[in-house]
């Protein structure tokens, strides 16, 4: 085999698996920045979730019920 050839077969292949490399690492980098928008999104959500469900406490006075006693608790 010519050198010059197998030279010029083994640039392709380095430059084909660059590119590769490179596209794979592309693709990986949007997963995790959707994956970490998405976090974050829950997030958000989860804080707008626990603050009704604040609102709502106060709203039914729930509150300032007095604390259930455990039945099966023994006395003093």
């Amino acid at each position: 085999m010519d050198p010059n050839v197998a030279d010029q077969e083994h640039q392709d292949l380095t430059l084909f698996v660059q590119n590769l490399l490179k596209e794979m690492q592309s693709r990986f980098q949007t997963m995790s920045d959707a994956i970490i928008n998405r976090i974050d999104d829950m997030g958000t959500r989860i804080d707008d979730l626990e603050k009704s469900i604040q609102e709502l406490i106060v709203e039914t006075g729930a509150e300032e019920a007095p604390p259930k006693t455990d039945p099966g608790a023994s006395p003093g």
